[in-house]
């Protein structure tokens, strides 16, 4: 796998056919191993999710990875799903031949449909984080699944390698909370801003904060309210084109 740790400027890339699920292989490569090590499979058995939930990752239908990063800021780890998300959609434009949506805390979208997620697992030493692992799950094919999406017709897994793994390194690397210039990126492609949501709590999303808070406005214009975690659940099925 030299050639294609050259091609990304990483520090190894580890290439399996099948494996319960990359984060697992990542966090028993993690002890031993330097910042910038990926670690991709073909099919992932247990893929997962945020909250447990499955990740489905059929073999040869998508890029599932997991990059092993050593990151020291703390500022930076609040936001890091949402760096990870973003700086990816924003190089998937082109395969996926339409804009790359959000959608806080981790979720990439195309129209009403999931084309990919993200999810950091952290381990640390105390206090300080000894290493994360970057999961991230693309789908190149649809998934039969009514509620996903594939990148366009003629996209391969080389072509998206190519563009998001510099993309999560970039995220990876990134210090502090989001910039402003961060944050005026994520609404240009927020799927959720201004919509009527019931979870994390009733009200209508105004956006997020440099910190990563999910910002939801009672109806009426009431008071806001910041949520550094949970689900959000949309009060009317997606819409969106």
């Amino acid at each position: 796998m030299g050639e294609l740790a050259t091609r990304w400027q990483l520090a190894a890339v580890h290439a399996f056919g099948a494996v319960g699920s990359t984060l697992d292989v990542a966090h028993a490569l993690a002890p031993a191993a330097t910042s910038g090590t990926l670690i991709l499979a073909d099919e992932q058995t247990a893929g997962r999710g945020r909250h447990g939930r499955r990740w489905a990752s059929a073999a040869h239908a998508g890029v599932w990875l997991s990059l092993i990063e050593r990151p020291t800021d703390a500022r930076a780890l609040d936001v890091l799903a949402l760096r990870c998300g973003l700086y990816a959609a924003e190089v998937l434009d082109d395969l996926a031949g339409a804009t790359v949506r959000v959608k806080w805390p981790n979720d990439l979208y195309v129209g009403d449909r999931k084309l990919a997620g993200t999810l950091i697992e952290t381990r640390w030493r105390g206090t300080a984080p000894e290493w994360v692992a970057i999961g991230f799950g693309l789908n190149v094919t649809a998934p039969d699944l009514d509620s996903g999406i594939g990148l366009a017709a003629g996209a391969d897994r080389l072509a998206a390698l190519d563009r998001v793994v510099p993309a999560l390194r970039r995220a990876a690397a990134a210090s502090r909370h989001l910039s402003e210039s961060e944050l005026a990126r994520w609404r240009a492609r927020d799927l959720s801003v201004g919509r009527d949501v019931t979870e994390p709590r009733a009200g209508i999303v105004q956006g997020i904060s440099a910190a990563g808070e999910l910002l939801i406005a009672a109806e009426g214009g009431g008071r806001i309210s910041a949520f550094r975690s949970g689900s959000l659940t949309f009060a009317a099925p997606l819409s969106c084109s």
